[in-house]
């Protein structure tokens, strides 16, 4: 009988936190926008330390609003954040 072996509680990479991040807000922006309208979005997010920021531009139609949008798109990043560390 083979023994399993621990869980890895290490949580994921800051990689995989930045990543998991960028996608759900670069997601976020693309399910209100067709990507055609959009003319410039950068989506910027650093985690170190356990800290995680996340910086949004994004310059696109104003309906919906691009701020609005953008706001959103940050709190998405964040929720898929915390849904990593859950897991």
């Amino acid at each position: 009988m083979s023994e399993t072996p621990p869980p890895n509680d290490a949580g994921p990479t800051d990689e995989a936190v930045a990543e998991a991040a960028s996608d759900a807000a670069e997601g976020l922006v693309l399910s209100r926008y067709k990507q055609s309208e959009v003319t410039d979005l950068d989506v910027t997010v650093r985690f170190e330390e356990g800290v995680l920021e996340v910086d949004v531009y994004l310059n696109a139609p104003d309906d919906p609003d691009p701020e609005a949008v953008a706001e959103e798109a940050v709190e998405a990043a964040e929720a898929a954040v915390d849904e990593l560390f859950e897991d």
